[in-house]
């Protein structure tokens, strides 16, 4: 085998990251799923959930700034090799998992690893011309959903008939192989090195760095209440559909299959056509909207119509997610100059991250108290985001117009 070239053939570059992202999050949807009910099955309430969840987005916040400015510095190729590599540690560590203390421990694990995404971004903008950015960085997302619509279903049947165990031995393998395939054919994107970069940042120095220049702050913005409220349902809905609809794990991981298939549908298929049509700035706003509709409607669907009306939420919820991820990653990268794509999406993944150390923490207490309160506060957390967007197209159309 050999690495395809990424500056004379960048789809077949996009694809082989296309097939590298998939791997790394089928590994991460076979556990994801079933995360909260493993927890709470070793001991742990709804606020010890949310603190198991968070501390994978602690790491994430802590070290994406780092590994995007790495990626400014060696290249996004090594960068995505090394986070790999910690995912199989983690993975093993996350087998072995006999107390909620070590569960934790291989979460945290998980969350330094997690710095393929960030890197996979800055891969995307480094090959892809402006008028293919956005319908390229519903890649990610569609490369998310595929390792949803087979992670969760094969996680919750490994879990009730080998052990939850082998869901982690599993997703080890899966990382090894995925380590194997990206060493031997995934191409380096980066063109120009910047060797001045600054590795160790404060993450929070650097939150408010970026939440100080009026063009780019919106982004960050929207995304972290954005990820605070899908992450308050995230957390809580396998544990909903346990509780409330008496779902096995098998079937919790059914449901969460077709939220992938959600994904894949529209952000590999739907999402340059709706884009072409409509804009960024305006699906940005749509998705905002659709995301807190679908919030509110779940906790209050009917036992016996679980099909189809919580698969009408879901999907509700999978427009509002496919639609808010790619467009704010493409206006980003729009904004800034090339040399600082890894930095700035970089940064975009810790404000991420902050909001997903916030949300599982948040709802899981929310839950303890009602299972709907969640939800709720996802609904009026998701109408403020469509306020914000709504004030940004205002704001772009106008200044369009000077």
């Amino acid at each position: 085998m050999s690495k395809v070239d990424s500056k004379s053939n960048p789809k077949a570059a996009l694809t082989v990251l296309f097939i590298t992202v998939f791997l790394d999050l089928m590994g991460f949807g076979l556990i994801i799923p079933i995360l909260p009910i493993f927890a709470k099955e070793l001991g742990a309430n709804g606020l010890m959930i949310g603190i198991v969840a968070s501390s994978y987005s602690f790491m994430q916040f802590m070290f994406s700034g780092f590994w995007g400015s790495l990626s400014d510095r060696i290249g996004r190729r090594p960068v995505i090799l090394i986070s790999i590599l910690i995912m199989v540690v983690a993975y093993l560590v996350f087998a072995n998992a006999g107390s909620i203390w070590v569960l934790l421990i291989s979460r945290l694990l998980s969350g330094l690893g997690a710095a393929n995404l960030s890197a996979a971004q800055a891969f995307i903008s480094d090959v892809s011309t402006p008028d293919k950015r956005a319908k390229n960085f519903g890649l990610i997302g569609a490369a998310f959903g595929l390792g949803f619509i087979v992670g969760p279903p094969l996680g919750g049947w490994l879990k009730d008939t080998f052990g939850i165990e082998w869901v982690g031995y599993t997703a080890a393998m899966f990382s090894a192989f995925n380590f194997l395939l990206a060493y031997f054919i995934l191409p380096e994107s980066l063109k120009s090195k910047n060797k001045v970069s600054s590795l160790w940042q404060n993450p929070f120095g650097n939150m408010v760095k970026v939440l100080r220049q009026s063009e780019v702050n919106q982004f960050f913005i929207i995304n972290i209440i954005f990820i605070t409220a899908f992450s308050m349902m995230q957390i809580t809905a396998a544990i909903l559909w346990h509780e409330k609809f008496q779902l096995s794990d098998a079937e919790v991981g059914y449901t969460f299959a077709f939220v992938g298939a959600l994904a894949v549908l529209i952000q590999g298929s739907l999402l340059g056509k709706f884009t072409a049509r409509f804009g960024e700035k305006s699906l940005l706003a749509t998705g905002n909207l659709l995301l807190a509709i679908g919030l509110l409607a779940m906790p209050y669907v009917p036992v016996h119509l679980f099909v189809p009306l919580e698969l009408l939420a879901l999907a509700l919820i999978g427009f509002g997610n496919a639609f808010i991820n790619p467009m704010l990653s493409s206006l980003l990268s729009a904004e800034v100059s090339a040399l600082q794509q890894g930095f700035y999406l970089g940064i975009l993944q810790s404000s991420g991250s902050l909001a997903r150390l916030i949300g599982p923490i948040i709802g899981g207490s929310l839950y303890d108290v009602h299972y709907t309160m969640p939800y709720v506060a996802g609904f009026g957390l998701m109408l403020v985001n469509f306020s914000f967007a709504l004030s940004f197209k205002k704001r772009a159309s106008h200044k369009a117009q000077k």
